[in-house]
């Protein structure tokens, strides 16, 4: 099931220009600390050196950040080289917003050894994109990925939002077939949901935004799925579509397999073995720990055999990968699997249990039901 046992590294950049108004990801949009920041993480990388030997996927995400400068991420990407060792096939996978995208800035990253973009797109809609709050234009979205594409990275992917108020399924097909344009290795399609305490969310219990109902959105989705697998894409997980295997994020399948991952920066997170922790929420906070030579974590757990047995279901609805028939233990949910299948909604193949196009519609709730 594992692509590859090797576990992975995060470095979350708390930093944005401006904050998104659906976007609950930590960050601010005061850059000044930039250059503290990349220090404290390098502080915070050597804490876990002889833990963690050797990575084979280094993600940088955020926030936003190709709103470093290029001594901060040559920086902060020759300091972790120098702490940890990374496997010669390394995936080395950098977000960019699409107004930060010049060809000059492609050419250094790919000099560093940045293997894989993806690009916050969100749609090529101008209304969408303005309704979403993107610091870019429909117009600025196209030239970026053209730039991308011609930039020598076989491997970019890009990040489109579906479920908008009063999206139709013209304009978002019409997304799609753009993104699809530009031939890209990999598309992460994501619902529009209300999160925390964002703008959005606070529109929402005033009243002043309604999202579409629950059958519009699974509507939306199996038209999505429909139309990427039908473009040769494998559907591999709820959210993510790859054009071959070799496409796949795996730094991303790490979280979803049990993996180990670490996690550097203010709220990113980590596992290994049984064990979850997290940061604080804070970049003073972060700041201040690490400058006094402790460590930044906010929170840890330790996940009993029942805990870990859940989210290995929970991530096998969720995948393409499926799980194994002996997780589920009891006559009564044996029976249960039986009326799914009927329903159309889970398939049996080889002693493991997947779920159809379908079935991801309800994956939040199959462990719980085929559990009862």
């Amino acid at each position: 099931m594992n692509r590859t046992a090797l576990p992975g590294l995060y470095v979350h950049t708390p930093f944005c220009k401006t904050k998104c108004p659906y976007c609950d990801f930590y960050s601010v949009t005061k850059t000044a600390r930039i250059g503290e920041w990349v220090g404290a993480v390098l502080r915070e990388a050597s804490r876990h050196r002889d833990a963690f030997p050797l990575f084979d996927s280094l993600y940088i995400g955020g926030g936003t950040p190709s709103v470093m400068n290029h001594d901060e991420i040559e920086g902060l990407l020759e300091g972790l080289s120098d702490i940890f060792h990374f496997d010669d096939t390394t995936e080395l996978t950098m977000e960019l917003n699409p107004d930060d995208v010049t060809k000059e800035k492609l050419a250094f990253y790919r000099s560093l050894g940045v293997n894989r973009i993806s690009l916050g797109v969100q749609s090529f809609n101008e209304q969408e994109v303005r309704f979403l709050g993107r610091r870019h234009t429909a117009r600025q979205a196209q030239a970026a990925v053209s730039l991308v594409a011609q930039g020598g990275f076989a491997e970019f992917g890009l990040d489109l939002m579906y479920g908008l108020p009063r999206q139709s399924t013209r304009t978002w097909l019409q997304t799609l077939r753009k993104a699809l344009s530009f031939g890209p290795a990999h598309l992460s399609c994501y619902q529009l949901t209300i999160e925390g305490d964002t703008p959005f969310s606070r529109l929402s219990r005033g009243g002043n935004l309604q999202l579409p109902g629950e059958a519009r959105q699974g509507a939306l989705f199996l038209e999505t799925s429909n139309y990427l697998t039908g473009a040769g894409f494998i559907h591999y997980e709820i959210s993510n579509f790859a054009r071959s295997e070799k496409t796949l994020s795996r730094h991303n399948a790490k979280y979803w397999q049990h993996t180990p991952y670490l996690g550097l920066g203010p709220a990113a997170h980590s596992f290994a073995g049984t064990k979850r922790w997290w940061n604080v929420r804070s970049l003073d906070g972060y700041l201040e720990n690490l400058d006094k030579g402790t460590a930044p974590v906010g929170g840890s757990e330790e996940l009993s055999a029942g805990q870990m047995r859940l989210e290995r279901m929970l991530f096998g609805f969720r995948t393409r990968w499926g799980l194994e028939t002996s997780e589920i233990s009891s006559e009564a949910s044996r029976a249960t699997l039986e009326g799914l299948c009927d329903s159309g909604l889970i398939e049996l193949r080889d002693k493991r249990i997947f779920s159809t196009v379908k079935g991801y519609l309800f994956a939040d709730r199959l462990p719980i039901m085929v559990s009862a």
